[in-house]
């Protein structure tokens, strides 16, 4: 019976070393569809070799897992070249009569060919990207009554969940140009020598007519460069927005750190007529084109500095698209209609009403292509009037409010005045470019006399995943005397214009907070534990602690130590799956719950993912949903397994030590298994575990001179094997083989108390 557990366990918990090193996405071609279409798509990634399934977020659309695939490893293809040419020796030497009695056959010659066939249909790529070697074929049908708008792909294998990627649904016709293979400079000759097609020579180029309106789907290879020839006729007002970092935000591995596109258009004698590299500051471009005469032009796309590789993926729509460029105001207030004006080019309405039922930033809901930011919150709202250019014609407000402004013409100031009180404390805050406005906001705050109190011009939100320079200003300052004050808004770098409109906030202190939750994709097995990363985004000095929730989860899901302490800004936890599978995908929701000026708070945690940028800069870059697998259905021997017996929150003194008991299952998990520390807290680390009557018995001990009173946070132990089979052939900076977790322990919440 003993064997029989221990057997079992190593079957239970070895199913999850999979889901730890579970598929990871790098690309998805084409990264979308028109309503109405059936077509294939190619994702590329790691570790997908066991892909099942593939699912979209929302309705409308269905994806079938078509084959798979994976370049031939070095060794094979060594031995089938050395073979081939054995067999070439062979036919040579039975040519020249030189055979003796080693002639060649029909056998010969059918093995020849099969070689060669086996080498040209799955070659080496000595050049290929780890992170995308593996590609998977997935058939896709997007229903007629999809709804159009972004969505997110992931792929699933019977153990695990992989990352989000975003797949957008159009009502456009598509056009694809084929999918992209990486080259083999150093074998390529080989190839052709064998019976391949000819080495490809020059600079990759690619080409092709096509009619408006569309959405082109590309890849661009080192030095590639696509053009797309099109007729068009005198006075069009034809919009070309690529979409390349919009589809994959950030590339951990070059530098800026996405595929930076540049769209340039040729008359018919290859004459420049445009060119852009960026819209604004977004790096993606758009240009606005009044067609000068009817005729054929050529829109070509490359990389500015003509890198490239298979997730160098774009999107093209081409066509007499109603774009937003700017809108005024940026926000509304809550339970409000705010009329908007609208800014750009082919626009059928000028303005639009939107009705204001929820504080935060969401899409505006118009008849336009592009998507634009609104901004809804619950403080009284003005605009700005002019003029109110220095202290003289300041614009007087009454705290709290937030002005609705322009900065219209380079080098324009913007003044406000309000009264205050000694002791006051003033908090002064600008949205412009989190609501995609171009300006660049710089904020000062001086008294009568005017004597500088404070300044600002860049303060980073956390929260705003896809920026990369955080433009918006923000301060505060506590007020020394009773008297008038004047807030100076500008644009640092002296720009101006309709479209630099902001939002100003000028108030005491509003303490609140956002969450962001990752990753946004997670698997577990049945019955077991995971961890999660909950960021929190504390806003005007608010510290209190968070407590979270789920929120309408499906039943048997439960969370263990989810709980921001106060002061801090994150926390790991864990969630635990229900004994068994739901037999779908789910999604799950999680609600923050803190104290704010004695009221109880809800905050909703996004799901978010934590992507790098360029080998350093890391963003939590926001996902739909929180997805959730759960795989196999749980052990009647691991029902009462990894339950934390011990009172908790744990308490440990510096210098001191803490024994914490927890259920195993049966059987010698000690011989098989260790148990690991994950993110170990400062100063706190897992000296011992020993097998007892209940389970096992964790030492955790507290370095004095790291650890800190008053300190809390969750210990999160993961399950590791110590069965050599299951180190996971990767390297560490190290050259050490790094070990997966088989499973993690929920988690043990403790605290740093005085002797």
């Amino acid at each position: 019976m003993k064997i029989f557990h221990t057997l079992a366990l190593l079957l239970f918990l070895g199913g999850k070393v999979f889901a730890q090193q579970g598929p990871h996405l790098a690309y998805v071609y084409p990264a979308g569809g028109k309503i109405g279409s059936t077509f294939q798509v190619t994702v590329g990634g790691q570790f997908l070799s066991a892909v099942s399934n593939a699912v979209v977020t929302g309705p409308g659309i269905t994806a079938t897992v078509l084959e798979h695939h994976r370049p031939m490893q070095q060794k094979e293809f060594n031995e089938l070249r050395d073979r081939l040419k054995e067999l070439q020796n062979k036919f040579q030497a039975t040519r020249k009569g030189n055979f003796g009695t080693n002639i060649w056959t029909t056998a010969d010659a059918m093995e020849r060919e099969q070689i060669r066939e086996k080498i040209l249909q799955n070659p080496p790529n000595r050049t290929a990207n780890p992170a995308m070697i593996d590609t998977v074929t997935i058939k896709i049908s997007i229903g007629t009554n999809a709804a159009i708008g972004d969505r997110e792909i992931r792929l699933v294998t019977p153990n695990a969940l992989s990352n989000p990627l975003k797949f957008c649904v159009g009502p456009l016709p598509e056009i694809s140009k084929p999918a992209a293979k990486p080259a083999n400079p150093d074998l390529d000759k080989y190839f052709e020598k064998i019976g391949g097609r000819p080495a490809p020579t020059g600079t990759p180029k690619y080409e092709r007519h096509i009619s408006l309106p569309a959405v082109i789907n590309g890849q661009i290879m080192p030095g590639g460069v696509d053009r797309y020839r099109f007729s068009a006729t005198r006075g069009q007002q034809l919009i070309f927005a690529a979409s390349a970092r919009a589809l994959i935000p950030y590339l951990a591995d070059a530098v800026p750190g996405w595929f930076e596109s540049v769209l340039t258009i040729y008359d018919a004698k290859g004459k420049e007529l445009a060119s852009g590299e960026r819209f604004r500051l977004k790096p993606d471009p758009v240009i606005h084109f009044e067609v000068p005469r009817d005729g054929e032009y050529t829109v070509e796309i490359h990389d500015s500095i003509f890198r490239g590789r298979e997730d160098f993926v774009y999107r093209l729509a081409i066509g007499e698209l109603p774009l937003v460029t700017g809108i005024f105001p940026l926000g509304g207030k809550l339970g409000e209609k705010t009329t908007v004006a609208l800014s750009g080019w082919n626009l059928p309405d000028r303005t639009l009403t939107h009705e204001n039922s929820e504080v935060g930033i969401a899409a505006l809901n118009g008849n336009f292509f592009n998507t634009v930011s609104f901004a809804v919150d619950d403080l009284p709202e003005c605009f700005e009037r002019e003029p109110n250019d220095s202290e003289k014609t300041a614009q007087a407000v009454t705290l709290p409010v937030i002005v609705n402004g322009r900065i219209r013409q380079p080098g324009e100031h913007a003044v406000f005045k309000f009264t205050g009180h000694a002791g006051q404390q003033i908090v002064a805050e600008v949205f412009a470019r989190r609501l995609d406005s171009p300006l660049d906001s710089f904020l000062r705050l001086t008294d009568a006399n005017g004597k500088q109190l404070a300044f600002n011009d860049d303060f980073e939100d956390k929260g705003s995943g896809l920026n990369t320079f955080h433009a918006d200003s923000y301060l505060t300052a506590t007020l020394p005397a009773d008297g008038t004050f004047f807030l100076h808004l500008t644009d640092t770098q002296g720009q101006g214009g309709p479209e630099f409109a902001y939002r100003l906030r000028l108030s005491e202190p509003l303490p609140d907070f956002a969450l962001r939750v990752m990753p946004s994709s997670l698997s577990l097995r049945a019955g077991m534990s995971a961890p999660l990363t909950v960021f929190a985004l504390r806003r005007d000095g608010f510290t209190n602690a968070i407590n979270l929730e789920l929120k309408d989860a499906p039943a048997g899901f439960s969370l263990s130590g989810a709980r921001i302490p106060a002061g801090q800004d994150k926390a790991q936890f864990t969630v635990k799956a229900p004994p068994e599978s739901p037999e779908k995908i789910v999604a799950i929701a999680l609600d923050g719950r803190a104290l704010i000026g004695g009221e109880m708070v809800t905050r909703a945690a996004a799901p978010a993912e934590d992507m790098m940028q360029a080998f350093f800069y890391r963003h939590l870059v926001p996902s739909h949903e929180l997805a959730v697998l759960v795989a196999g259905q749980q052990r009647w021997f691991m029902r009462d397994a990894f339950k934390i017996i011990s009172a908790t929150p744990v308490k440990i003194s510096p210098g001191g030590m803490a024994r914490v008991r927890v259920s195993a299952p049966p059987g010698n998990f000690s011989d098989r298994f260790r148990l690991e520390l994950d993110n170990a807290p400062e100063g706190i680390s897992l000296t011992n575990v020993s097998s007892i009557p209940t389970g096992l018995e964790l030492v955790f001990v507290c370095d004095a001179e790291k650890s800190k009173v008053d300190t809390s946070g969750n210990l999160i132990c993961d399950v590791v094997s110590k069965n050599p089979s299951l180190v996971v052939n990767q390297k560490k900076p190290t050259n050490q083989p790094r070990r997966m977790a088989v499973a993690t322990l929920p988690a043990i919440p403790f605290k740093i108390v005085a002797e």
